[in-house]
């Protein structure tokens, strides 16, 4: 059974699913007003940062990517970590938990390279397609059915093709920091506050749309460049 296969079959089981469970009230799963709480935090110096560190990332996330791919990984350490230390009884120093995994993550990253940007890669997938998802308006509360076709779909490519995950990840990550700076500055801006707001808030395609469009941009300028380099590797 070739690979296509076995995707397509994962993707029918995870529709059905998502298709058994769904009911006709809607849950609140995506975090909207905390993002748009931490957008809204930004001063403008720090959403110049945001949108120029996206760019290096969106363009050129190919050349940088173990960078990135350590820093991706100790962010997940930091999380587990501190998240691990808030389950043990007995004990309530989060920082240092989260400092410990950060270490450990980033420095597993390393030797499992490929391991690693594979799974960045899955993760990349699974975001796209959950994307997808809350932009044509199916129950957020089954957003997981549409994370797990893009993360199955993203997985098994990035096994088979490397430097697609790259690319991806790359991308959909330089992608988001842009748009969290851009919606940063023009909240800032009296003149355009409302709109923006309006849009984030009441419009669920809105922020989708604003995350693929750059991610699309990337993947294309950023196949051009690898495949004009014939020494890049990993």
């Amino acid at each position: 059974m070739d690979c296509v296969t076995i995707l397509a079959q994962a993707v029918e089981s995870v529709l059905l699913a998502a298709a058994e469970a769904a009911t006709e009230a809607e849950d609140k799963i995506v975090p909207i007003t905390s993002i748009w709480e931490y957008v809204t935090s930004l001063k403008w110096g720090e959403a110049i940062i945001f949108i120029s560190f996206g760019a290096v990332c969106l363009l050129y996330g190919w050349r940088v990517f173990k960078i990135l791919v350590v820093i991706s990984f100790g962010l997940i350490g930091l999380l587990l970590g501190m998240f691990v230390i808030d389950k043990i009884k007995g004990l309530d120093n989060q920082l240092v938990g989260g400092l410990i995994g950060m270490g450990l993550m980033a420095v597993l990253s390393v030797p499992l390279m490929r391991w690693a940007v594979s799974v960045l890669g899955a993760f990349a997938g699974g975001i796209v397609t959950s994307g997808i998802w809350i932009a044509c308006g199916f129950t957020e509360s089954y957003i997981w059915a549409g994370f797990l076709i893009g993360m199955i779909a993203g997985g098994m490519i990035s096994f088979i093709v490397f430097k697609v995950a790259v690319i991806l990840f790359s991308s959909l990550g330089g992608s988001a920091l842009m748009v969290v700076g851009m919606l940063a500055l023009l909240y800032t801006y009296p003149q355009t506050t409302a709109q923006v707001e309006q849009l984030v808030s009441q419009t669920k395609w809105f922020l989708p749309l604003a995350l693929m469009a750059p991610t699309s941009v990337g993947l294309i300028i950023q196949h051009k460049f690898v495949k004009g380099s014939k020494e890049w590797d990993i």
